[in-house]
């Protein structure tokens, strides 16, 4: 007998659906799986084998093939181990033909017949969802992720007995519902806040504008200059999230398996920190079964690399796809896989080897020669994609010792959300949010200068020997920087503070600009 039921696999952030045919024949008894199965499909045999033995129910001793269509995609993940035990079940005539079929089932199995939980629950919902199934049947610990997809029912389940007396009509499961709007209101608040940096308001007004605008921006200073205490409070200045935006992150997190077990939705814009001994393949993504990098995890928040010069030279090259076109493409010899990252970047650096390159309380023990080696690990193709590099000096005792009522983060962040909600306007019509991700089209339409303004940015270019990409950063900033000020058009002052923060460009201490 021949049963066919319908199932989900994941390319890259979204999933597709799935034909698991399964055909019990007469003849002797061999289990094959056909469809281009890897190897954690081909152990699922064994899998449900088991499962369904321990579940009370009979194995059939007969010829079994199962068929994952289409069948020129290869097929990787456990999660087709229910769908595959609930098509023996019904080859075998233990579950009438006519319910599974209007429901999407995900889900993989432990020798006892437990359900556990698998990755992609929220891409296979949203399948479900365009292909206008009546219900996705997902495991417990996914119900609630899968659930914040609206209009479609999802049934939570334990055990393979509760999916079959669920089919047959003798345990109804109530569809679990989650409301989004809640969720956003169960947002924790921030613990981390701008209040507690003292000094340093030039580096904060310099993060402030680099979030408004969506802006990458390095900051090179001393040790103990305060350079990642600032970087892990840029998270709570940032505009909060959209559904549209939580939804993409959530999706990143479900495919990769690292969204939490209580976590239904991603409300709080992503922080990755990833060490300097990261490989290419972790920070972009890749791997045998591809999966998504930190480049993605950050999607929609900030990737923060601290010590930017210790990363290797090709790690940090690898950088230059997702900060310019916002993704990440994976090549392989059957597929080429893409994965969004459009992330803040946010880097760390000392000025030199030893850190206190113009420091005014120790003194610097590199040669020039050393300080040179070490600056052009950043190759100039890197720095002209971040918008902002500001100095951070160290802060003085005084000012330490001071501990003045500093500004919080709630009140930078209300001078942000109203920068980009101008934006917002201006880029309306297109796929646009913010001015550091503008077109060069764009650019041209909004980032207009007067007289004064052009004979200033030709000298600053002229001087500093900037490149085009350069060119357009300064626009886009001077851009972002107006808005902030309320103006519609870009002012002399907006071009001039776009450009002083290019210091690298300038060269820090007198130093020659990278080559």
């Amino acid at each position: 007998m021949l049963a066919k039921l319908f199932s989900s696999a994941v390319i890259g952030v979204d999933a597709y659906k799935i034909d698991v045919e399964v055909d019990v024949a007469p003849g002797l008894p061999v289990f094959n799986i056909v469809g281009l199965p890897e190897t954690s499909v081909r152990e699922s045999k064994e899998r449900v084998k088991s499962a369904i033995k321990n579940s009370g129910y009979s194995f059939p001793m007969d010829r079994i093939t199962v068929n994952l269509a289409p069948a020129d995609i290869k097929k990787d993940g456990t999660g087709f181990d229910l769908p595959i035990a609930i098509g023996l079940l019904a080859a075998t005539g233990v579950i009438p033909p006519d319910l599974f079929k209007i429901h999407l089932l995900l889900g993989e199995l432990s020798l006892d017949g437990a359900v556990k939980p698998v990755r992609g629950a929220l891409p296979a919902a949203i399948l479900c969802k365009n292909k206008a199934y009546s219900g996705i049947i997902v495991p417990a610990v996914n119900g609630a992720e899968a659930s914040v997809v609206q209009d479609i029912s999802v049934f939570p389940v334990s055990h393979l007995s509760e999916v079959v007396d669920f089919l047959r009509g003798m345990n109804p499961i109530t569809p679990l519902k989650t409301d989004i709007g809640e969720l956003f209101n169960q947002t924790v608040s921030e613990t981390l806040d701008f209040a507690d940096v003292a000094g340093q308001e030039h580096v904060k007004r310099a993060i402030e504008i680099a979030v408004a605008g969506f802006h990458n921006i390095l900051m090179i200073g001393p040790p103990g200059s305060g350079k990642t205490m600032l970087a892990r409070r840029i998270p709570s200045i940032m505009p909060p999230m959209t559904v549209d935006e939580a939804m993409d992150t959530t999706k990143i997190f479900s495919v990769s398996g690292k969204l939490g077990k209580s976590e239904a939705l991603i409300t709080r814009r992503p922080f990755r920190s990833p060490h300097h001994t990261i490989s290419d393949a972790g920070l972009i993504g890749g791997g045998h079964a591809p999966r998504p990098g930190e480049v993605s995890l950050a999607h929609n928040g900030v990737l923060f690399l601290d010590e930017f010069p210790e990363f290797r030279k090709n790690v940090l090259e690898a950088l230059r796809q997702p900060l310019e076109d916002h993704q990440v493409t994976i090549a392989r010899a059957a597929m080429s896989i893409s994965y969004p990252s459009s992330f803040m970047l946010v880097g760390a650096m000392n000025p030199c080897p030893c850190g206190f390159f113009l420091d005014t309380h120790k003194e610097c023990v590199c040669t020039p020669f050393q300080i040179s080696k070490y600056r052009s690990k950043l190759s100039g193709p890197l720095l002209d994609r971040i918008d902002i590099h500001v100095e951070v000096p160290s802060v003085p005792h005084s000012t330490l010792m001071k501990r003045s009522m500093e500004e919080s983060s709630q009140e930078i962040r209300k001078r942000v959300t109203a920068s980009r909600e101008i934006q917002l306007k201006r880029f309306h019509r297109s796929k646009t949010v913010a001015n550091g991700r503008m077109s060069t089209r764009q650019i041209t339409l909004f980032c207009q200068l007067d007289p004064p303004s052009q004979s200033l940015l030709i000298s600053a270019m002229e001087r500093l020997g900037l490149s085009a990409r350069a060119y357009n950063r300064i626009l886009k900033l001077s851009r972002t920087i107006a808005d902030m000020d309320g103006r519609a058009e870009i002012a002399p002052e907006h071009l001039s503070e776009a450009i002083q923060y290019r210091c690298l460009d300038r060269g820090m201490g007198g130093m020659a600009p990278l080559s």
